[in-house]
């Protein structure tokens, strides 16, 4: 993205990119025909199910001003408008935690006024949402999304942290609310005797507690031994709504032995209920809100926009990495526009904005890369079994599989250079391979079989990770959201024990493939098992920076997310909570270099997800085959293991750097591996492995193992010679 501060310049450049590209999103998303309900499924259900628990968190913080027909309204309302009028239709808009979370402060600061209260609570968010607005057109006319770059890891995966704990929070505090008295209720009734009240707790544990095992499990199903790929696929896709059915289901079972109201439900009212209303007129009361309320609104819009101009950059930025080889240009500038304009409208409804959200987005964005997978595939496996029946040589079957390929890419009025670049590369590496493969067997000029073109694993592994880029599926998945109104009395059927569960299940899926939450773990470690984390894929910053380091970059990562944490715990100041997170930006570039080095902090706070591959320590050299691989790998399952769960990014495999800390003999850097010769390794291997270090020998490279490790040496410099 180009870094122009000119006003006005971004919006017009996104404007002029984007509309030559508009009538090709319509149409790529009609000629999918009906394959495109896939992506637009498993997207609805990851935008539906956090949208009702956020409703039920609002309802309970706001005494009931705001429900989850409000929150799936707003996802709804600004998915429609976004999908129809957006300049990234990648990018899926929802009512977001930091979005509860501001409303809850605003809410407890307004009920206690007499001149404002409950009943002028929505007017003044009107307000609130009218000057959040007008920031946000500030920042996008002045293009202050060139600079989102300077948001850097540090500052998302502390905000992701945050947000995982507030999660958990939430989760914890509904448990302990389902052994008490709900204010809404009347006490007097049987359910709420202590006896009940008590049953009603356990149960809402069992519920709990089991929806965030089952889900969790579910989520991994693309790796179970068990069941037939599709079977697999399905569970992970979709067993997170199959759990919240399961689990309320199992609610129902006695039923006919406790009193009614046990477990307690999600309370809300339907849409066509009297004064369901009202919220919809809250433009009315506007002007009886005082004008020094109105002019104090400027100090929760300004955290709000900062929220949101944080949280809908980086949603947006995440949902077209630069790995998913998108075509079409980005809209960072005139997408933070039209957000001003759906706040406005929200605030005028009186119901809670919708930003762009993490990880829907970069999983949106995945789920297309899937589709996109699937009809490319068919269509060259088709091409290349005809060319194969008809005794077509490799040249005649790669020229067949070219025009396939060319048949299968819109032709665009408006590429990226990265897009050209990926849609080149694609057809070269099929190329390259399978040429070099038939000329080693002598058969270039012959008749192709399968063993010289293995039509199921060559195009399935050749085939570069492409995207159907289009909006119907954003349109039809906001649809489906607001459906969900209108399905308010079924919906009233979920436990609230299971939505806690829920909340639990949100956090804890958060956190892998979060760096932050990796050093966390990798300080608990114990030293002599250290170096059990090499045999796993790792970050590369475990094997470039000292322990030490690590851990005191860490610490400081560690007491700025407590500050953070507890100052929502402060019932004023809780709104300024987003002021520290941007403070990270000047925090990031001129404090924390005084502290640490400049090759440190670029390895620990890498602009993208990098790792290392595993290495192993039961297996020599020789004894591997490169070309060893699965022959039937679902596509969707190299996707899960290449995009982190917490935010939807692609793991980058790289080797670690050599910087200036690190030791450069020739001795040092041999290649330690023993699994790829050709990998620059950092000198730091060895001394995590302790004495697990692998020495050559005429036959390969073989691993000695001593039968009980020496404690790692982990967190030292290591500037003497490894220990080969």
């Amino acid at each position: 993205m180009e870094e122009t501060f000119v006003p006005l310049r971004g919006i017009k450049n996104d404007l002029k990119g984007r509309l030559l590209c508009y009538k090709q999103d319509w149409t790529g998303g009609l000629r999918a025909g009906i394959r495109i309900l896939a992506p637009t499924t498993y997207i609805f259900f990851a935008s539906a199910i956090p949208v009702i628990s956020f409703g039920e968190q609002l309802e309970r913080s706001t005494d009931g001003s705001l429900t989850a027909v409000q929150t799936l309204a707003s996802t709804a309302l600004c998915g429609v408008i976004h999908s129809i009028l957006g300049g990234q239709p990648l990018l899926i808009l929802g009512v977001a935690e930091p979005t509860v979370l501001m409303y809850t402060f605003m809410f407890n600061f307004a009920k206690d006024r007499k001149d404002l209260g409950p009943n002028l609570f929505l007017a003044w968010t009107g307000w609130v949402c009218v000057w959040t607005a007008f920031l946000l057109f500030l920042l996008a006319v002045l293009g202050a999304c060139s600079i989102i770059n300077r948001f850097t890891r540090l500052a998302g995966e502390l905000f992701g942290m945050l947000i995982a704990m507030l999660f958990m929070q939430e989760a914890i505090k509904g448990l302990v609310e389902e052994f008490g008295i709900p204010q809404r209720e009347n006490p007097h009734q049987a359910a709420l005797s202590p006896s009940w009240r008590f049953g009603n707790g356990m149960f809402a544990l069992v519920l709990s507690f089991g929806l965030l095992l089952t889900s969790l499990r579910s989520r991994k199903a693309r790796s179970w031994r068990y069941g037939t790929g599709w079977l697999r696929g399905f569970i992970a896709d979709y067993g997170v709504p199959l759990m919240v059915l399961v689990w309320t289901a199992v609610s129902y079972i006695p039923a006919r032995d406790v009193p009614r109201g046990i477990p307690r439900r999600l309370f809300s009212p339907n849409p066509w209920s009297p004064g369901a209303y009202s919220n919809w007129t809250v433009i009315k009361e506007m002007m009886h809100v005082p004008p020094l309320y109105i002019v104090g609104a400027f100090i929760p819009a300004t955290m709000i926009a900062v929220l949101y101009y944080f949280d809908h950059s980086v949603a947006s930025q995440l949902s077209q990495q630069k790995e998913f080889n998108l075509k079409k240009p980005s809209s960072y500038h005139y997408d933070l526009l039209l957000l001003g304009f759906l706040v406005i409208i929200c605030g005028l409804l009186g119901i809670p904005p919708s930003n762009g959200v993490i990880p829907q987005s970069p999983m949106h964005t995945k789920s297309l890369a899937t589709l996109k997978h699937q009809l490319l595939r068919n269509k060259l496996v088709s091409t290349a079994r005809k060319s194969i029946d008809k005794n077509a040589n490799l040249g005649q079957l790669y020229r067949n599989m070219q025009e396939a390929y060319n048949e299968m890419q819109t032709p665009l009025v408006y590429q990226t250079p990265s897009g050209l670049c990926s849609f080149k590369q694609g057809l070269k590496e099929l190329k390259e391979t399978t040429v070099q493969r038939a000329s080693s067997t002598g058969y270039i000029d012959a008749p192709v079989d399968e063993t010289v073109f293995d039509v199921d694993k060559d195009i399935d592994e050749l085939l570069p990770v492409e995207v159907k880029e289009q909006r119907l599926s954003n349109l039809l998945q906001a649809l489906m959201v607001g459906a969900c109104v209108a399905a308010m009395p079924i919906l009233k059927r979920i436990p609230s024990s299971v939505l806690w569960g829920y909340f639990a299940f949100m956090a804890i899926e958060s956190l892998p493939g979060n760096q932050f939450w990796e050093r966390i773990l990798l300080l608990f470690t114990a030293p002599s098992r250290r170096y059990k984390v090499l045999e796993d894929n790792h970050a590369t910053f475990v094997e470039t920076v000292p322990f030490k380091t690590i851990a005191w970059f860490t610490l400081f990562q560690t007491v700025y997310l407590l500050l953070c944490f507890g100052i929502t715990w402060i019932p004023i100041a809780g709104v300024l909570f987003p002021l520290l997170i941007m403070l990270l930006v000047p925090v990031r570039q001129y404090l924390l270099p005084k502290f640490f080095k400049g090759a440190h902090l670029q390895d620990l706070d890498a602009a993208e997800y990098e790792e290392a591959p595993a290495i192993a320590y039961n297996m020599s050299y020789g004894d591997q085959d490169p070309q060893a691989r699965p022959t039937c790998i679902d596509s969707s399952e190299i996707l899960d293991d290449i995009i982190t769960r917490s935010r939807g990014e692609i793991r980058r495999s790289c080797s670690p750097r050599v910087n200036s800390s690190t030791p450069t003999s020739l001795e040092e850097i041999k290649v330690h591996s023993p699994q790829l010769s050709q990998r620059a390794y950092s000198p730091r291997v060895n001394i995590l492995r302790g004495e697990r270090s692998p020495r050559f020998n005429g036959k390969g490279l073989e691993i000695k193992q001593t039968p009980s490790p020496q404690p790692s040496k982990l967190g030292h410099n290591g500037r003497g010679p490894s220990s080969t």
